[in-house]
C-alpha cells in the first residue's frame, strides 16, 4: 500500500513535533482513496493532551467533531473520503509500532462500531536535522501488520 502525505501536512506535523518536544502527541488521519492500494492523507488532527515522554493515550471524544466536519466537507462520500487511521510521535524512540501500539490498532480494526477494513498507523519523530522521520504500518483483520510506503508529496 502507498500512502501519500502532502508537503503542507508534513510541515504541520513537523511544527507540532517541535512544539511538543519530548512529549508524545498524535491524532487521527483522514484520507482519500486515490487508486487501488493508494491513499492520500488529506487532513489530520493534533491531540496535545494524553501524551507523556514514553506514551500516548488517544482521547476518542476529541476527534468525533473533526471527523464529522471532514465528512460534511467531503459530501459524506465515504467510498472516496474516510477515516484512514491514527498517528502519533515517538520523539525518543524509533518510529516503529510498539507492542502497545499494535494492540491498540488491533482493537480499532476489530471494533465493529468503527467498521474499518483496515487502518494505518503513522509514527513520526524529528531526526537530528529536525526533519520528519516516519513509518506507516497497515493493520487489517486479513493479515498481520505490514509496512506501507510513505510518499512525501511536494
Amino acid at each position: 500500500m502507498k500512502i501519500l502525505l502532502p508537503h503542507e501536512l508534513a510541515q504541520r506535523v513537523v511544527r507540532e513535533l517541535q512544539k511538543a518536544g519530548c512529549r508524545e502527541i498524535g491524532g487521527i488521519l483522514m484520507g482519500q482513496h486515490v487508486s487501488e492500494e493508494c491513499f492520500r492523507i488529506v487532513d489530520l488532527t493534533i491531540q496535545h493532551k494524553g501524551g507523556g515522554v514514553v506514551s500516548f493515550v488517544r482521547i476518542v471524544s476529541g476527534f468525533i467533531d473533526s471527523l464529522n466536519r471532514f465528512f460534511n466537507r467531503t459530501g459524506h462520500n465515504y467510498k472516496e473520503f474516510n477515516y484512514l487511521g491514527e498517528w502519533h510521535s515517538h520523539p525518543s524512540f524509533s518510529p516503529v509500532p510498539s507492542a502497545v501500539d499494535v494492540a491498540s490498532m488491533d482493537e480499532i480494526i476489530s471494533d465493529e462500531s468503527i467498521g474499518a477494513n483496515f487502518a494505518i498507523l503513522l509514527i513520526a519523530r524529528l531526526d537530528t536535522a529536525q526533519e520528519l522521520e516516519s513509518t506507516v504500518t497497515v493493520f487489517s483483520m486479513a493479515h498481520s501488520p505490514q509496512r506501507a510506503e510513505l510518499i512525501l508529496e511536494s
